[in-house]
């Protein structure tokens, strides 16, 4: 199993939806960065964890915890010429952009601040704590996963 640290805007899609969703699942689609998407197509695996980060919000920082619950296929939002993430030089022969589905495990009682996961002396490897590192999908070691999980757990807003 790994782990993962999946940011999302909470106005367009936040804990709380995927918490609302039939089955508590979604796909998690839209991701247009190949970095990210090259994660998600190669190495993300269904039973994998990760952290549902809010991100360009009053409260940023680490909002639960969801599981992987199917591994990647293709985006369909990029067949779709209504749709923001339509691209029109993604085939479904020859798809660019891919999906998992996430399914809701746990929301923490209060959001984990990033302002408190900088401050963690442990925290050295997570993308969101290195200057210019934007990504929407990252990996998360073991070690600071446990360390984030274990502070989550202990906060209290």
């Amino acid at each position: 199993m790994a782990y993962w640290l999946f940011k999302s805007e909470p106005d367009a899609f936040g804990i709380d939806d995927l918490a609302a969703r039939p089955d508590k699942t979604e796909p998690w689609d839209g991701v247009r960065n190949y970095q990210a998407r090259n994660f998600m197509r190669d190495e993300v695996k269904a039973g994998d964890l990760l952290f549902f980060y809010h991100s360009s919000c009053k409260d940023v920082g680490i909002a639960g915890v969801a599981e992987i619950s199917r591994d990647a296929y293709p985006d369909a939002s990029q067949f779709d010429p209504e749709s923001k993430y339509y691209d029109p030089k993604s085939g479904r022969d020859n798809p660019r952009w891919f999906c998992v589905d996430v399914t809701f495990k746990e929301k923490f009682a209060s959001v984990l601040p990033l302002a408190t996961i900088k401050a963690m002396p442990e925290i050295e490897q997570l993308g969101v704590v290195k200057k210019g590192h934007r990504l929407s999908v990252m990996p998360v070691v073991p070690d600071e996963w446990d360390a984030l999980y274990a502070k989550a757990k202990a906060s209290r807003k």
